[in-house]
């Protein structure tokens, strides 16, 4: 299919869902994928199947602290050199691009990199949802190296990272990132047709599209939020949902360090009686508690939502007295592997509560 500018509006509230919080605002993705469009025409979205084994497919992202990303956009050259910085380190000429993550603005850095270049978009990313670091991708998990990458700033500035595991080249990047403005865009994880079938999240633009819409026009039904669940419920990786809480924010403290939004937000029952919600986010919520229990972990999604609208809440976008609910949503199944929870399980923020299904809590 074609993605039109419409199609674009959809695909970032379904992304902002998906960002559990993080991965920046996908409003400014929007803006940028617009425009790249209005330039240089609607990019093909493809399935994965229609790969070709031996393809080269590369990832193209930005990297930073969301909170900086609302401030700093992409100059579209930047991307551009990230891309061709890579192809010409490894001499692999790209056919497809391919999103890291699904959540946030990561969603639509690819569509405004397939607009420009004319390559098509994989429907598929690395997480069906959004995670703060570079080795938390199933790209990673599945044994696909995630250097050599290129990294590159708004002024031009680029270099070539290489590093001996996936957690290495996040540590250097993400120094470099600080010094080069605290975001950088970057391109990495090179891929072949047949390790994207094997490791990906498959299809999750398109779920990102259906998310979004059931937002959108389920405000005209007046449930926005029940529109949502619905939907969700009907997905092959997220149908495992429910509201967790219905409250406001009562209490906040975030803070940007060493290039990731952190801090813990507190939500409180309407009516004033009963145990508070306490969420912890490191860019993206990681646990909810409440009275000491836990009602949803990562790498389950934890997704905080306007109560009234649907609209989704990133951790930057929260303020005191939002009437919120916040919904508890299955991961992908590829993400509930023990392989896959050692490098974004609980333990890999520092947690000490083990991975709970939400359909076990």
């Amino acid at each position: 299919m074609k993605l039109s500018k419409k199609d674009l509006k959809y695909i970032a509230t379904g992304a902002a869902f998906l960002g559990t919080g993080g991965g920046g605002d996908p409003y400014i993705g929007r803006m940028l994928a617009t425009s790249a469009i209005e330039e240089f025409g609607a990019p093909d979205l493809i399935s994965a199947e229609s790969l070709a084994d031996d393809a080269n497919v590369y990832t193209i992202a930005m990297l930073g602290a969301p909170t900086v990303l609302v401030e700093k956009g992409a100059a579209g050259a930047d991307l551009d050199l990230a891309l061709q910085g890579l192809q010409d380190y490894t001499g692999k000429v790209a056919d497809a691009v391919i999103p890291i993550e699904i959540g946030g603005v990561n969603s639509l850095v690819p569509v405004v990199a397939a607009a420009r270049t004319g390559l098509p978009l994989v429907d598929a990313d690395g997480m069906g949802r959004a995670f703060p670091e570079l080795q938390m991708i199933t790209y990673n998990v599945h044994g696909v190296s995630c250097t050599p990458l290129v990294v590159a700033d708004e002024h031009l500035n680029s270099l070539v990272v290489n590093a001996g595991s996936a957690k290495r080249a996040e540590d250097l990047v993400r120094v470099c990132a600080v010094e080069m403005g605290a975001s950088v865009m970057l391109s990495s994880y090179l891929m072949t047709g047949r390790q994207v079938k094997d490791c990906a999240v498959l299809g999750t633009m398109t779920l990102a599209l259906q998310i979004g819409r059931a937002i959108l026009d389920g405000r005209r039904s007046g449930d926005p939020v029940e529109a949502l669940l619905k939907t969700l419920r009907a997905t092959p990786y997220y149908n495992n949902c429910k509201v967790i809480f219905d409250g406001k924010v009562r209490d906040l403290q975030r803070e940007t360090q060493g290039g990731f939004s952190v801090g813990i937000c507190e939500i409180a029952p309407l009516d004033g009686n009963g145990a508070p919600l306490r969420l912890t986010f490191q860019n993206e919520h990681l646990v909810a508690h409440q009275a000491g229990v836990v009602r949803a972990i990562v790498p389950d999604l934890i997704c905080v939502v306007d109560r009234e609208t649907a609209e989704p809440i990133p951790v930057e976008g929260l303020k005191y007295g939002q009437r919120v609910k916040v919904l508890g949503v299955s991961s992908p199944p590829i993400l509930r592997s023990a392989e896959a929870l050692a490098v974004f399980g609980p333990a890999a923020f520092g947690l000490k509560d083990p991975f709970q299904p939400i359909e076990t809590l």
